[in-house]
Formats: structure tokens, sequence, C-alpha cells
């Protein structure tokens, strides 16, 4: 299948996509919490200037990479971003970022990042030099040590959630769900500070530590109410849903199907597709249960799955969707990546398409799954590591050439490198 091409700037297209429109953010970040932040304001429509160090930081070559080596994980976290590199690990380099996160302009002024060190720029650093600065920090731990998804994940107790029922050894999931959230909760509140400000004049510090995030998602989900009352942990369930029904099964043809019924109009369509009313009902009045009630789908499930598997182990794949999909069943199949990625290209109306990728050529990337009056943003390339290095410095903080010119040759800036 030919894939759609999307090389076209953010700029263009529906202003209604756009509400951020001329605003400028510096991120100084790597990995996922803030990258993904500053690429969901990008998403909005904002300016955002990610400033790495020459040669690039920490999560400049990070796998999944290309057969050549080119970071496929850095490409796609920075799309639509300008890049500046600057040696901040120097004294004049921090100085001139903190310069540049604090420069001028009603737009500006806004700095998103996850430094560390003693030398990073500060709140108190920042507000000297603008006082309605909007600094957002996130970090691993609110007392500030270090933490990572895996390692927060690890201490809310997800991972003995996760995994087969006859387990014993905690099951680390692939997914970096809490830094995806933590880059969200970050664009809330910038969003939020953005709002005061234009009201207000007034600027914000904003802290917020990932570990914090992790906790309150379980939180929120009744989890840890959930350990203290019970007091006892919630035992696994491989892929059983928790609280209502949902279950994989396996067609004749060895695909695996997930389905799932949280409502009774959800379970009355499985029903119709299996054609086992009769059998449930039969099981309701033998067993006292109430099946529409998904507490009590939740709590026979193993007998659900019971009945239920022999028509899925009957059918081939082919039959299972089409008897689905007519029932209205909520389902979907499992996909391998590979088939994702495929199924992504084949869907017209989807967020992912082909771009040019500088340094990679053609690749599947997605863009903002937000559709602003019905009009969304489409994926756009990356930039060459340190590629708006110069326009950058010329335009936010008016240095002329040829001080960018001996800001080079003393290394505090690069020049445009992964092209």
């Amino acid at each position: 299948m030919t894939a759609r091409t999307h090389t076209a700037p953010l700029s263009e297209g529906a202003p209604s996509a756009h509400p951020l429109a001329g605003r400028r953010v510096v991120e100084a970040a790597s990995f996922v919490a803030v990258p993904s932040a500053g690429m969901a304001l990008v998403q909005l429509g904002a300016d955002v200037v990610r400033v790495d160090p020459p040669g690039g930081g920490s999560d400049f070559g990070r796998w999944p990479v290309t057969p050549s080596g080119r970071s496929l994980f850095w490409a796609n976290l920075n799309k639509g971003k300008r890049s500046v590199t600057i040696d901040h690990r120097t004294l004049e380099g921090i100085e001139l970022l903190r310069s540049l996160a604090a420069a001028p302009g009603p737009e500006a002024g806004i700095f998103l990042d996850n430094m560390v060190g003693k030398r990073r720029p500060t709140y108190e650093d920042l507000r000297q030099r603008r006082h309605d600065i909007i600094h957002a920090h996130v970090e691993g731990r609110a007392d500030g040590t270090p933490a990572v998804d895996y390692t927060v994940n690890a201490e809310v107790g997800v991972p003995y959630l996760t995994g087969p029922p006859d387990s014993g050894a905690p099951v680390n999931h692939v997914l970096p769900a809490w830094d995806l959230l933590t880059g969200m909760t970050a664009v809330s509140a910038i969003l939020a500070a953005i709002l005061r400000r234009d009201r207000t004049g007034a600027g914000a510090r904003i802290d917020l530590a990932l570990a914090d995030v992790a906790l309150t998602g379980v939180g929120s989900m009744g989890w840890l109410a959930e350990a203290e009352l019970a007091e006892k942990p919630r035992p696994r369930q491989g892929n059983h849903l928790y609280g209502s029904f949902g279950a994989d099964f396996a067609t004749a043809d060895a695909r695996r199907v997930m389905v799932v019924a949280l409502t009774q109009g959800q379970w009355h369509a499985l029903l119709r597709a299996t054609g086992t009313g009769a059998v449930f009902s039969a099981l309701e009045q033998t067993l006292g249960a109430d099946l529409d009630d998904e507490g009590d789908r939740y709590r026979l499930r193993e007998t659900i799955v019971a009945v239920l598997r022999p028509w899925f182990s009957q059918q081939d794949f082919a039959t299972v969707r089409t008897v689905l999909d007519r029932a209205h069943v909520l389902w979907s199949p499992y996909l391998s990546l590979t088939e994702a990625a495929a199924a992504a290209r084949a869907k017209t109306s989807s967020v992912a398409a082909e771009i040019d990728q500088p340094g990679i050529g053609p690749m599947l990337a997605t863009g903002s799954p937000l559709r602003w009056n019905g009009t969304g943003s489409p994926a756009v390339p990356a930039p060459r590591l340190g590629e708006h290095t110069d326009e950058v410095l010329a335009g936010a903080l008016g240095l002329a050439d040829a001080e960018i010119g001996r800001l080079h040759d003393r290394g505090i800036i690069g020049g445009p490198s992964g092209g």
C-alpha cells in the first residue's frame, strides 16, 4: 500500500487547530516525560525550542534505532520542534540557556526542563531575569532523588498485578505509562499557567515529580484504598479485566482476540454473537447470579470463559471478525507492532502517516490525536540536531552574526548535525 506522506509545517492548516500559535517554549530535557510534553505543546501550535549539548544529549542515540544507528526514539519525540545546541555544562553555556529561557516578548518566557545538578536554571534564577517566567521542572521524586518510570512503577505495586496468575515474580510492562502521564500533566499545568499569566501578569513555578504522578495514578483508581481495606494485595488475573468481564480467546486458526463486556448492551451483544444466551440464562438460575451486573460477570469470569471458549476455538479469525462486528461486540484482535503499523497505514483516518525524516528518510510517524473542529495536525519531521541554533539565538536574543560566530569558535554552541 502506498503511504500517505505529510511534510507540511505545523503552521499550515486551520488556525483553530493551533491555539498556542506564537507561544515559545524552551525545552531542556531528555528521555520521555518532558520531551513528550514539548511535543504535545508543538501539536497545539507552540514554537518549542529543544536545547541539547553539542553532539546530542543522553537520549540522542537511544533505541529503537535504524539499521544505520539513527535514533527513532529521538526523531519521534521531537517532531516539529526547533533544535538548538548549547554546551550548558559550561558557565557561559548555562548563562546562555538562562537568557534564552527568560527571553523577552509576551509570547515567550516559558521553560520546561528535567535538568539536574547545581548549575541547572532554577525558578529563582529565571525570575530575576523575567518576573513573569513560567518554569515547569520535572524530577524523579519530590525530594530531588532520581527515579525513572521502571523504578516508580515497581514501587507502586503494578508489576505484582501484571502477568500470569501462577507467577510469583514481578512482571514489568514495556510502556512508560508514568512518563507519558507526567508529560501530559506538565502540559496541563503549563496551559493553566499561561492562562493565569494572560489574565494577571503573574508567572509560575511548577514542580512535578514522576513518583508523585505514579502514586496519584494508582490512588485515583482506588487501588491504594482497596489494598488497605482488603488487607491483602489484589491477586494477578492474567488477561482478565478487573471488576468486569474481559478475556482473550484463541480462534481455530491460532489468532487471539480480546473481548470486553463492560455494559449490559455489550454483554448481550456477545451472547447474541456466540449463541450462548440460553446457556447463561440457565447458569444465572443455577448460581443465583445476575450477569447483567458487571460485578457478577467479574466474579464468574472463569465460568463465562469456559462457556465461550469452544465457540471461539471452532471459528476461524475471519468468521469471528464478521460475527462480532455484525453483533456490535466490543473486541479487538491482538496485533504485533508490525501488524499495527500496517493497520495504521491502511486507515484513511489514522493519525499515522509517512514523513521524510532528515537523516533517516521515509518513516511512519504520528501526528496529534486531537482534532479541532474536525481538523487534525499531521506528523511533521524532527529537526536535525542544532539545526536552528543560529536563527533562534539571533531571533530570540538579538545576537549578531559576529557574536554567534565567536560562540561557535569557543564550542559554546554547535552547528547542525544528524542530517
